[in-house]
């Protein structure tokens, strides 16, 4: 269930159109947070909006979509965190865009836009593009940074970060409108019978298991603040953006959670209301909540919930559920500094010159809405720079070297030994990166007019969030501590000059500017005086309940998992160790497709564990035997059966996830072991499960395959699919993955379902592939090496869809159900629980150990309708080996008709 009280936007234009952009920040889907007063600037406080709508920040973000450089993602890596460097996060971010190229050759070289086709998605939910119009100043300026040395030959989604740009937006190619998260994964999916969303409610604690509760929280509280909004609202000054917008906010819907796994404290679901006066409802989470309320709400909540420092819990008389010093603590943000040098050129073209001549802004609003072209379209400040420290100062050595003689408690707000380790290590990485001329230190932001904003992009300065009061509907304290380390205003001051630098190039002299602020004659102090009285937020808070080891204060683990509990996890951009030197949509874009993988398969991994345990008392009690029967161990932290299977490798298009993060590219597996006994492996930290898609079904088709955007609407089936439609395939119709399906406990326990489903299927199947199968191909079948089958199927009608799978047999041929003479005894509970062994062994070895193409569709179609006697005679004979036969098969048959987007 969404974790706080937000509604859904009504497509507004201020929301909808590019040339709006930024305008209803301090309108009705902005919380209108702000901080403290800001103790190392200049005393007075900031905004702080965030988005209250479903979409949350990229509702009223400025639409840029880049995503940093390889070294940020590294580095999340090596601060403990394996699987989360750039090679294992590109996978991600390409599924989650379907980026278009600029539409013309010439536009690009103008405009320095370089594409790298195999950094992209062109299947995602987010459009990913360029607008239609273009203003020319971010011409003079790149070619201004070129002439100083800073490059833009590069594309800025392929890992470099240190550079000129002109970055695409999340803006649909076609409407040229915004394409933000609710459009992009919420409108195409209300549909789903599995999936509601509430607004217009507000979440006000977790609850767990065997903890007292905190009392007051759950208490309505007449008579303070009503909806949890901060004080600010209307026109946000000094920032980026322009005035708030007054538009009115909808009306509500529905939502509810699910999910589980081992080990810690149980979350038993969340409770809520729609204001603080009203009465706590409750729901129950039959699996997993998962928090994704931003970096300053999922602290809120945590802490409201009695997870969090034990000194503030104290203070506020909140049971302390989990002791965990990281929750709240180490905020990040992009403090950003305006400046202003209006240019005077008169024929140029400026943003500004809508605002100022209404019959021009009649005029480009018409153009708009006719052929989706003119400057409406080009809202978002494009023409970026991220440049390097060494190539604008040579004073970056002293900075750097000032950075790493600081004590790592120097500048922090908290002195947990924990936070301080953890710092340590940020520190040191910051340090050694900032050193390279590859690495970004600031960013340049050019809004056309006169203005090159600065922000800091690797800050050394940490700041807190917590609560202050046990009101769920009190705004969270917020301090980001702008320059309390003062590497970052150094930074400022070295960008500030460098600004000089870039307005004295010939070429940024043609736009006539005139420097107001900073003026020309500003030395150091008064440069420092504006940066003091101008640091604003870049709308990019984070960090707060960082992916670290707990012995440096981290709060969330590699599987995004609470530490100390089971089944609570956090998904936003508050589990970013450090900040990336990017606007950070895109990045948060990956890391929920990456969690969402690793939900599925941790899931996977318990329903498994589930199956190992039940099946345990009826194995031991088979046979006395315990060197041949099929031997179920467990422990706290493994549940192993030893195994004969094969591992699934896919296309190359497709991300596969591990259990271990480390190791996102392999799948799960059944492997050979000196037993001869059968099941599955699931050692912790080493069993591969297999990516699940984000589709409600599992299908190969045998017309023409849609765009995924149109196979993710498809409806839940509710009974066996048959070759006559597009979906052939589907076995557990329930899961909203396509491969690898969820196999829960209580699909298993529903045998007969499950075999009905598969007959269905592989009896459609079977039908489709007499008539279209076109190519079967094993490539060395000799021991030690990679088998791989292709399997392409074309429908016989004229519309043909070709879908490609692989599968990577054992490295010896082996038979999968095969054993010795003495374990066969030994698991023969029925004389058809050995026809099936046998069965099984045919249909493996058929399809995984032949050495020459299968040219004719006889060469699976036996196989197949042996699979068939396999189901039918395990739904008849529903015991433990069966069941184990019936699952192994299906896997099998998953992974062998592995299906990608």
């Amino acid at each position: 269930m969404e974790t706080l009280m937000i509604d859904r936007d009504n497509y507004e234009e201020v929301i909808q159109v590019p040339v709006f952009v930024g305008g209803d920040i301090g309108g009705p889907y902005d919380w209108n947070l702000q901080t403290v007063p800001q103790t190392f600037l200049d005393g007075v406080t900031r905004p702080m909006p965030q988005g209250k709508v479903v979409g949350g920040g990229s509702i009223l973000n400025a639409m840029c979509w880049n995503r940093g450089g390889a070294d940020d993602y590294d580095a999340w890596e090596a601060l403990g965190n394996p699987g989360w460097g750039w090679k294992g996060l590109l996978p991600y971010f390409i599924k989650s865009e379907n980026y278009t190229p600029v539409y013309s050759d010439a536009i690009a070289e103008q405009y320095s836009i370089h594409y790298n086709p195999s950094v992209h998605g062109t299947s995602g939910p987010v459009h990913v593009s360029y607008p239609k119009y273009f203003y020319n100043q971010s011409i003079n300026l790149f070619t201004g940074l070129n002439q100083l040395g800073i490059p833009t030959a590069f594309d800025p989604n392929d890992g470099t970060s240190a550079g000129a740009m002109f970055v695409p937006t999340d803006l649909d190619p076609d409407n040229q409108t915004r394409s933000d998260a609710r459009r992009s994964y919420y409108d195409p999916y209300t549909s789903r019978s599995n999936f509601h969303v509430m607004t217009g409610q507000h979440v006000t604690r977790i609850l767990i298991d065997n903890v007292a509760a905190n009392a007051g929280v759950s208490q309505p509280m007449a008579g303070g603040n009503e909806n949890g909004e901060g004080p600010v609202s209307g026109a946000v000054s000094g920032g980026l953006f322009g005035n708030g917008s007054t538009t009115p906010p909808p009306s509500s819907r529905t939502r509810f959670a699910a999910r589980d796994s081992s080990g810690g404290l149980h979350i038993a679901g969340v409770e809520f209301a729609p204001d603080a006066s009203a009465s706590r409802q409750t729901v129950l989470a039959k699996r997993e909540v998962i928090v994704a309320a931003g970096a300053l709400h999922s602290v809120q909540l945590l802490q409201l919930s009695g997870i969090g420092p034990r000194s503030l819990l104290d203070s506020l008389n909140i049971p302390v559920a989990l002791h965990l010093p990281g929750v709240g603590h180490n905020l990040q943000d992009h403090a950003l500094v305006g400046t202003f040098y209006p240019y005077n050129n008169k024929s140029y073209n400026y943003p500004f010159d809508l605002t100022n001549n209404v019959t021009l802004n009649a005029a480009a609003r018409q153009k708009y809405y006719s052929t989706r072209t003119g400057p409406w379209t080009a809202g978002s400040p494009n023409g970026l720079a991220f440049p390097s420290l060494p190539s604008i100062s040579k004073n970056s050595s002293s900075i750097l070297a000032s950075a790493n003689s600081q004590s790592p408690q120097q500048y922090l707000a908290d002195l947990d030994p924990t936070l301080i380790a953890g710092y340590a290590t940020q520190k040191a990485s910051l340090v050694r990166r900032l050193s390279s001329p590859d690495i970004a230190a600031y960013e340049i932001i050019n809004n056309n007019a006169g203005s090159l904003t600065i922000a800091v992009m690797h800050p050394f300065s940490r700041g807190v969030c917590r609560i202050t009061s046990i009101d769920p509907f009190e705004p969270p304290l917020i301090d980001p501590r702008y320059g309390s380390n003062p590497v970052d205003l150094q930074v400022f001051i070295e960008a500030i000059r460098f600004n000089r630098q870039i307005l004295d190039t010939p070429s940024m002299r043609e736009l006539q500017p005139a420097e107001f602020v900073p003026t020309r004659e500003a030395n150091d102090s008064d440069i420092l005086a504006t940066i003091k009285n101008g640091v604003r937020t870049e709308y990019h808070p984070s960090g707060t309940l960082a992916m670290l080891p707990l012995e440096q204060g981290g709060v969330v683990d590699p599987h995004l998992r609470v530490w100390g509990t089971q089944n609570l996890r956090v998904v936003d951009a508050s589990i970013f160790p450090l900040i990336p030197a990017a606007h950070l949509q895109a990045t948060v874009y990956g890391v929920a497709e990456k969690a969402a993988d690793i939900i599925k398969a941790d899931n996977v991994q318990t329903s498994l564990r589930n199956l190992t345990s039940s099946s345990n008392s009826t194995s031991n009690s088979t046979s006395p035997n315990s060197n041949s029967q099929m031997n179920f161990t467990s422990s706290s932290s493994t549940a192993r059966i030893s195994a004969v299977s094969s591992l699934v490798k896919a296309p190359s298009s497709s991300v596969l996830y591990s259990n271990d993060t480390s190791k996102p590219y392999v799948t799960p597996s059944i492997k050979a072991s000196s037993r001869t006994s059968v099941g599955v492996s699931l050692d912790e930290g080493s069993s591969r499960i297999i990516k699940g898609k984000a589709s409600t079904s599992h299908s190969i088709s045998t017309t023409s395959r849609p765009k995924r955007s149109d196979t993710s609407l498809l409806p839940t089936p509710t009974s066996p699919v048959t070759a006559s439609g597009s979906e052939v395939f589907s076995v557990f119709p329930n899961s909203r993955t396509s491969i690898g399906a969820t196999i829960s406990q209580s699909t298993l326990a529903s045998t007969s379902e499950v075999v009905a489903r598969t007959s269905s299927a592989v009896s459609a199947l079977t039908s489709t592939l007499s008539t279209s199968v076109t190519m079967v191909h094993v490539e060395g079948a000799t021991s030690g090496t990679t088998r791989e089958i292709t399997t392409r199927l074309s429908s016989a009608s004229s519309t043909t869809s070709k879908e490609t799978s692989t599968l990577t047999s054992p490295q010896t041929p082996l038979s999968l159900f095969s054993a010795s003479s003495s374990s066969a005894n030994a698991i023969r509970t029925s004389s058809a629980g050995q026809t099936n062994i046998n069965a099984a062994s045919t249909l493996i070895t058929a399809t995984s150990t032949r050495d020459q193409p299968a040219s004719t569709a006889s060469d699976l179609s036996a196989p197949l309708s042996s699979l068939l006697s396999i189901l039918q005679s395990a739904e008849e004979n529903p015991d433990n080996r069966n069941q184990t036969a019936l699952l192994a098969v299906i896997q099998w048959l998953l992974n062998f008709f592995h299906l990608r987007d």
